[in-house]
Parts: structure tokens; sequence; C-alpha cells
């Protein structure tokens, strides 16, 4: 059901909305979820970010997140695109697409989705700001949010 995307490439939200709903007549809800580099982060300037990750594991652990908010909610279909590279500010990084009858269970899905992706998917951030690179510590906050589930 899920279909997971690890790519430098940029992507189209758009065209990857319109490739899992075009035709549906079954499905009462699409949400979706677009993540964008910042230019700022703690008080810095950021002219861009690097993110690296672990080939392989990176998918695997998209996939078991996708999994886990199939078994929690009635979804229909899984849409997660996050790029890597070098990205500059104001660039996509991440897409979250879900689907579902209702739409309840289509926003918890996505919500859910970008919580443990951000806190448990094995991407590391590099920040280029006019200090210097710096690589970008996880959050409590991140953490704190995954309480919620």
């Amino acid at each position: 059901m899920a279909r997971i995307s690890v790519q430098q490439n940029d992507f189209d939200p758009g065209a990857e909305l319109a490739a899992l709903t075009d035709g549906r007549t079954d499905i009462g809800a699409a949400v979706s979820f677009v993540g964008l580099v910042r230019d700022i982060a703690g008080g810095e300037a950021v002219s861009a970010m690097t993110l690296e990750h672990y080939p392989g594991m990176t998918e695997r652990q998209l996939e078991k997140i996708a999994k886990d908010a199939a078994e929690r909610w009635p979804l229909d279909d899984i849409r997660i695109i996050h790029r890597y590279g070098r990205l500059l500010a104001g660039e996509r990084i991440v897409l979250v697409i879900t689907l579902s009858a209702h739409r309840r269970a289509a926003f918890e899905a996505c919500d859910f989705i970008m919580d443990f992706l951000k806190s448990r998917a094995p991407f590391w951030k590099r920040e280029e700001t006019d200090s210097g690179e710096k690589w970008v510590a996880a959050k409590q906050s991140d953490e704190a949010d995954l309480d919620r589930w």
C-alpha cells in the first residue's frame, strides 16, 4: 500500500496527489504535508541544508512507519517522499500523503507519520549558516511529540 521514495530530485506535490486520487471514488479524504527548508534556525540565517541518510535502512524505517500508521487507521494509500543531498532554503524536503474514506483518519495518520519520520528515520542534517556549517541535533520537543501516540 505505501509508496516510499528516498531521492535527490525534487517532487511535484500536485502531481503526486493526482497520481493517488485521480479516478478514485472510494476515498473521502486526502491529506498532504510538505516540509520545506527554513531560512532561519535558532535565530541564525540558514542558506542551505545537507541531508544524509543510510540507504536501505532509511527505506525500511519509512516502510515500518507507514505500516504502523496503516495498522492504526483505516487508510487506503500512503505516499512518502524524502529528499537527501544539498537543499537550498525554500526547497521541498519531504512529502507525506495519506488517503482514507474519512478525514480524521487521514489527518491523524499524516501527523503520526511526520512525528515518527522526524524522530525515527535515519537522516542527518547539516545546516549552512553565516557562522559556518553545523549538524542539527535531535530536539527534545520532537521526542515529546511521540508521546501523543
